[in-house]
């Protein structure tokens, strides 16, 4: 009947002060405003996935230890104005500052 009290709720008479109380959340009821008033569908929601960055992961690599590594700078042109030892040790690997690690991190979810 629609001057019943407990079913006022369904045209928002909660909201007005008419003495009905709110609707009891159930699981199958789901709300996405303050009403209540309907049962939706359960609809999956999909699964956020962290990528990794394929450029990032071309640039840098983690060691077992959790490290960082990167290749060295100036070592692409202007090669016979370098001595064999600097050219040598540029082509080593060099860590990561670690102000720059958390964002390396974030970027190569899986390591």
């Amino acid at each position: 009947m629609l001057w019943d009290f407990e079913n006022w709720f369904f045209f928002g008479a909660w909201r007005l002060g008419f003495g009905a109380s709110r609707p009891i959340k159930s699981d199958k009821m789901i709300c996405h405003d303050d009403r209540c008033d309907y049962l939706s569908r359960l609809m999956p929601k999909p699964i956020a996935r962290s990528k990794t960055r394929k450029a990032v992961a071309k640039r840098f690599k983690i060691t077992a230890r959790g490290k960082i590594l990167r290749a060295q700078s100036s070592r692409r042109h202007l090669m016979s104005a370098k001595n064999a030892k600097r050219k040598r040790q540029l082509s080593k690997m060099a860590r990561v500052d670690k102000t720059d690690e958390a964002r390396v991190k974030a970027n190569l979810p899986f390591g």
